[in-house]
């Protein structure tokens, strides 16, 4: 055997092409088809008629190494990718060579691609359906809180704002009542009132200070200045709308369906997330990040600022249909979307009830609980129609009452026993000393029995088995085995371009992983 070589490592040697060096079955190579095949070239922007400066990079090149890097890694740094393509054999393959740095791949990924990553996303996952007969019909759902890249003490609670808002109007009040004494000289009056807004405190302003002769030119401050009477006014009314401003951006920044914001990423809302690791039970800024997974493949994702599942549904079905032109026919989630909103919104669009409610494990597991004859589903009627406790009494109808914040006007029914005085189950049947009051909602009742008997079914078993493989698993993967725990991006639009490059790369990832199997099993 041969053992001595004539050259080193700094002389030119065979082959010349990276293409031989690749093993065959290297995922760099199967990529490269795929992208050839779905024509990735055509979701870039065009590019300008006049040129300047010196020549570009291959854009089409560009974007190949951006979705190959989250395919590899997971999430790809944007220092890594520039790493990688100065030192990894397969990023050359991709770049021909060329060795853009951070700052072009965050450039193009923010420019070229974030206006067009929908399209990219919607195009490989129509690939991976056709090649891989996707079933898009089943769709297992989940969500989880990713922790968003902002500081943790820069909460914005927007209740605390307004109580905040509601003490300043008490003292704006108070000083126009007191600026209201130093010109009743004049005959002239500030109206009051409960509220105020920066627009109407600015015009007072005005005019105080040109009925005045006020002017912050001539204003004093400092040791041995004495401040006037009609300064003090005037720079505190400015301190008050100063403030009054400042608590309006606040509300309007938080919006209608927020409770609070983080001042370092507004669009990022303090949650509770599971991984709690400083230990204080402490809200975190973070993101509902929630998908739809279809045969392991990431089907839908969207990001949410929501802090509920029950709210996230509907927008995710959404967003379903706008990539697919059509409802799943089953959507698979856990107890935490299950709400009468979901239901009906189901029934509407077609798609079976197989969400489960928030006491379904109680329900199907605790069987005291299942047949407690004091709960009001659990009630039997009379020949007039009319529930009847365990004691003989009539429960009689009180009033309706809708349900606060039910998109579709649901109303709960209350009913009222006609006497509960001397009964031998009160102490198990209420605890009020009054007539025991019940709740009942029928239509939402039988939903909840539909529900049950989709879910006990032998399909309805199989399919939460495969929800609770295929979405939690997907969410497993995608933190622990690709390690991406954390947004890096701030503001709504950036993450939402992160997560959609995430799940490309887990999609791609997945489809070569699966066609690997399928090779060497054939």
């Amino acid at each position: 055997m041969n053992t001595i070589n004539y050259y080193n490592p700094k002389q030119g040697r065979l082959p010349l092409f990276i293409t031989d060096i690749l093993d065959i079955c290297d995922p760099v190579l199967a990529f490269d088809k795929v992208m050839e095949e779905i024509g990735i070239e055509k979701y870039l922007k065009p590019e300008p008629y006049v040129k300047t400066g010196r020549p570009g990079y291959n854009r089409v090149n560009m974007l190949k190494t951006v979705l190959f890097g989250f395919m590899d890694t997971g999430y790809a740094s944007l220092r890594e990718l520039e790493d990688r393509c100065k030192t990894n054999i397969r990023y050359m393959y991709l770049m021909d060579y060329e060795t853009p740095t951070y700052r072009c791949f965050s450039y193009f990924i923010n420019e070229e691609i974030g206006e067009s990553i929908q399209d990219i996303f919607k195009a490989v996952m129509a690939y991976i359906e056709k090649e891989d007969n996707v079933d898009l019909q089943h769709l297992y759902i989940d969500g989880s809180k990713f922790e968003a890249n902002a500081n943790k003490y820069t909460w914005v609670w927007k209740k605390a704002t307004e109580k905040s808002r509601y003490r300043l109007f008490s003292r704006i009040t108070e000083l126009l009542e007191e600026m209201n004494k130093t010109l009743a000289y004049a005959g002239l009056k500030i109206e009051t009132n409960a509220e105020y807004t920066p627009d109407s405190l600015e015009t007072i302003l005005n005019r105080y200070a040109f009925i005045c002769q006020v002017d912050e030119k001539n204003f004093v401050s400092g040791r041995g200045s004495r401040k006037s009477m009609e300064q003090r006014y005037y720079e505190k009314l400015k301190k008050y709308l100063e403030k009054l401003q400042e608590y309006v951006v606040k509300i309007e920044t938080c919006g209608a369906e927020r409770n609070s914001y983080s001042k370092t990423d507004h669009d990022a809302t303090f949650m509770r997330v599971k991984k709690d690791y400083m230990g204080n039970d402490q809200l975190l800024p973070a993101y509902n990040i929630q998908i739809g997974v279809a045969d392991e493949y990431i089907a839908v994702v969207e990001v949410m600022q929501y802090r509920s599942d029950m709210d996230c549904f509907v927008p995710l079905m959404e967003k379903f249909n706008e990539l697919y032109r059509f409802y799943p026919k089953y959507p698979i989630a856990d107890a935490g979307y299950g709400s009468f909103n979901n239901y009906l919104f189901c029934e509407q669009h077609g798609m079976e009830k197989y969400m489960k409610f928030p006491m379904y494990k109680k329900e199907t597991t605790d069987e005291s609980y299942h047949n407690d004859p004091f709960r009001a589903v659990n009630f039997k009627k009379n020949e007039n129609g009319q529930l009847v406790c365990p004691n003989g009494k009539v429960f009689n109808f009180a009033f309706r009452k809708p349900v606060k914040g039910n998109q579709y006007g649901r109303q709960d029914e209350y009913y009222i026993c006609e006497d509960c005085s001397g009964c031998p189950y009160a102490e198990k049947c209420k605890k009020a000393d009054k007539n025991r009051t019940i709740r009942i909602n029928e239509e939402l009742s039988s939903m909840h029995k539909e529900v049950l008997d989709n879910l006990e079914s032998i399909h309805g078993a199989l399919l939460r088995m495969n929800r609770s493989i295929q979405a939690e698993g997907t969410f497993g993967i995608i933190k622990y085995d690709r390690w991406y725990k954390r947004i890096v991006r701030r503001g709504l639009n950036s993450v939402r371009l992160e997560l959609l490059l995430v799940s490309i790369g887990h999609n791609l990832y997945k489809f070569h992983n699966k066609q690997q199997r399928l090779q060497e099993a054939a």
